[in-house]
């Protein structure tokens, strides 16, 4: 039977995007690893994650800084394991790198910013009350006698009805958000479970969209999932940004600790825990405080470049090797910063996340030992400045090596598992995709259970590089360790866990220590090469739940892959 001409080429498409998405979901009852993927899985031990952990984390390579010498290294680093290995270049015009060009800004803040209310004056000093960057590549970034409005959350989501400026005129506008996004009730965005619309990034985003001249978060422990001790490392050397290409910005992206706004607040009589109360309604309309303030940052801008290093095993299936499963894990941390106690200026990030490089480097071994290639090609990325906003996978995602809608799923490893084994293992993403059942399968071989992200509130998901190939349609997840920890009591992991975050999260502690213990990471590691090589095997690729958020990215990446 001979089709009609009227069955146009879009409608070709939509067929096409619907087929796959029809395809049959990824079952645990046919799942199966190939001969040799036991044998293969060996190759991840103790020696081949702990050196590469130990070379990455050394203080030779002086934190891996973007754009420094220790940046260099490590992508020198990675790229030789990788040519050693016998993968091919990833990048461009057949180089391991995929350079990614940024703007490196360093803000000279003001000793004190000031503001003005009807009661009187204010200081706030930098660092102990407030931390200040520069929303603009420019010389200089400055606020000129702008009022601040509160905004609450300041938010817009239609889906869920919630809009926190109703309209309101807030051009050049200091605007004071909360952080997180509403979490009292599940039925209210989702609860506990924080979202993008939670996160830094967003506040600020949403800020410039609204022409404002400036953002203040408020700074609490439990909304921000970290002590004020991070934000004062992690926002006050060189920031680095992509390139920028006409989108709305702020001049200072500025955050403020609790008891720092209510100093301010007092200024004008007004009531931080009555506009937080107030915040917490559809109903909230931004409030303007009556307080007004200027300040001026003198940048030092410089153009860098890092970059992406990036490894393919081809697939030995003549249809799927042009498809792809992403194994991941960003390369860079913080450099030298400002000396702690005892005098160390060098964030080495051994946890965060030379540990991860030595998971993903560990994984590559055990592939390449498989007595063939897995039917589709394997593509291995160590991200440069997923410290600085995500931006190593911002650019890959802009600019993949393969369309997003051959990549069948991405497997990130961002820190890693040292204090032992568990009982179980969690997947930062569960309930979002079925990978889900993948993760199941691979975990119950180990005698492991999976579980979602234990501290749903810090919003995790969005916090890593799985993010943004998230955004382009990529179905990922990113294993981290369990809290049920062999041996140990109740609550011990959660506890432990905690403690280490408090105390070493984006510090120069974050350092190897003679009693970390590999073989939880050993164990993860396998984990999500089991999860891979099952994915790369079978004929379906892997999608988001119906009605996720990433859904509709998928459709649209698969569409553009149709044509």
């Amino acid at each position: 039977m001979r089709l009609s001409l009227a069955f146009s080429t879009r409608s070709l498409n939509a067929f096409l995007v619907a087929v796959a998405l029809a395809s049959p979901a990824l079952g645990a009852d046919t799942f199966q690893l190939p001969a040799g993927a036991e044998h293969a899985a060996q190759q991840i031990n103790a020696a081949t994650i702990s050196a590469p952990t130990r070379f990455l984390a050394d203080d030779l390579l002086e934190g891996r800084g973007p754009a420094t010498r220790g940046d260099q290294l490590a992508r020198l680093y990675i790229a030789s394991f990788f040519e050693t290995q016998g993968l091919q270049p990833g990048g461009p015009n057949g180089a391991w790198d995929q350079p990614v060009e940024m703007v490196g800004v360093k803000a000279n803040a003001p000793k004190l910013w000031s503001f003005h209310g009807a009661k009187g004056d204010v200081d706030l000093a930098w660092w102990d009350d407030y931390i200040a960057g520069s929303g603009v590549q420019a010389p200089s970034a400055q606020i000129r006698d702008a009022e601040l409005v509160f905004v609450g959350y300041g938010i817009q989501a239609p889906e869920y009805q919630w809009d926190d400026f109703k309209g309101a005129d807030l051009k050049g506008k200091v605007l004071v958000m909360m952080n997180n996004d509403p979490d009292w009730d599940p039925k209210l965005f989702e609860g506990n479970r924080r979202l993008y619309y939670g996160r830094w990034t967003y506040k600020y985003e949403s800020a410039a969209r609204q022409g404002a001249a400036g953002a203040i978060i408020i700074h609490t422990t439990p909304s921000a999932g970290y002590p004020w001790q991070v934000v004062q490392t992690s926002w006050s050397g060189e920031q680095f940004s992509l390139p920028a290409e006409g989108q709305p910005s702020i001049q200072v992206a500025a955050w403020a600790t609790e008891a720092g706004m209510k100093k301010i607040l007092a200024t004008a009589g007004q009531d931080l825990d009555k506009l937080v109360a107030a915040a917490r309604s559809r109903a909230f309309k931004p409030v303007p405080l009556g307080i007004k303030t200027s300040i001026t940052l003198q940048n030092e801008v410089h153009q860098v470049r890092s970059g992406n290093v990036i490894g393919v095993l081809p697939g030995s299936d003549p249809k799927l090797k042009d498809e792809y499963v992403v194994f991941s894990a960003h390369h860079d941390h913080l450099g030298i910063g400002r000396p702690d106690a005892k005098g160390d200026a060098i964030y080495n990030g051994a946890l965060d996340n030379a540990s991860g490089v030595g998971q993903l480097l560990a994984i590559v071994r055990a592939f390449k030992a498989l007595p063939q290639p897995p039917r589709r090609s394997i593509l291995f990325v160590a991200f440069a400045a997923e410290e600085q906003g995500l931006l190593g996978s911002e650019y890959f995602a802009r600019h993949p090596p393969v369309p997003a809608g051959r990549i069948a799923a991405n497997f990130n490893y961002d820190g890693g598992n040292i204090w032992g084994k568990t009982k179980d293992v969690v997947e930062i993403g569960r309930g979002k995709s079925d990978l889900d059942a993948v993760a199941d399968w691979a975990a119950a071989r180990q005698g492991r259970t999976v579980e979602g992200d234990q501290f749903p509130d810090r919003g995790f998901f969005y916090r890593s590089d799985q993010f943004n190939l998230s955004k382009v349609g990529v179905p990922a997840v990113h294993f981290s360790e369990g809290t049920d920890f062999i041996g140990k009591p109740a609550g011990w992991g959660r506890a432990t866990i905690e403690a280490w975050e408090k105390t070493h999260y984006h510090q120069p502690s974050d350092q190897i220590e003679p009693d970390w213990n590999w073989d939880g990471m050993i164990e993860d590691a396998q984990l999500g090469f089991y999860c891979g090589l099952i994915v790369a095997d079978r004929d379906a690729m892997p999608q988001w739940k119906k009605g996720d958020e990433f859904e509709p990215a998928r459709q649209k990446a698969l569409a553009a892959t149709s044509r």
